[in-house]
């Protein structure tokens, strides 16, 4: 069941991700503007600011689409591979997993389809790249999953002490 509400996440996620591209696309990349998001009085803080990302995070590896695709497809096969096997020992990590999964599926759609990422959150309190829903699911994702086997995660000698003596986990 766990499986299935991970894959509702993910499909509701990269579904968000799309619709706010394709309104990127549409209101700012189409009339070349930018418009105010989060202000406090006179202080911007973040903008809607369309851009086009060939790269990688922060724009590295720019133009090498075919590398970016590749590891892009790489490390959501291994991520999702990790999550299958592990799936019985935390909900949490599970479902932050298929967080992290949803927004390498939304960024890997944009490569495949358009040759480059579609970006529009530009922080303005401060010189920062600009960046897209599905970077802030795999970095809020990654997050938490650092803090969770940090702080939360029974260490493996642990488990094999919990164990009743004659049982076997299979």
């Amino acid at each position: 069941m766990i499986i299935i509400f991970m894959i509702i996440v993910a499909a509701i996620l990269v579904c968000i991700d799309q619709m706010i591209k394709l309104w990127a696309v549409g209101e700012l990349a189409t009339n070349g503007i930018s418009k105010p998001f989060i202000k406090f009085g006179d202080t911007e803080i973040i903008d809607f600011t369309y851009t086009e990302n060939t790269g990688a995070a922060f724009g590295i590896m720019s133009d090498k689409q075919w590398f970016t695709i590749g590891v892009a497809s790489v490390g959501l096969i291994l991520f999702t591979i990790y999550m299958l096997k592990c799936y019985r020992e935390s909900k949490f990590a599970m479902i932050v997993s298929a967080v992290v999964i949803s927004g390498g599926i939304g960024n890997l759609i944009d490569r495949i389809r358009c040759g480059y990422v579609v970006d529009y959150f530009e922080v303005k309190l401060f010189d920062f790249a600009i960046f897209n829903f599905a970077d802030v699911c795999v970095t809020v994702g990654v997050f938490l999953l650092v803090i969770y086997f940090l702080f939360f995660q029974e260490p493996e000698k642990d488990k094999l002490k919990s164990r009743k003596p004659g049982r076997r986990r299979y």
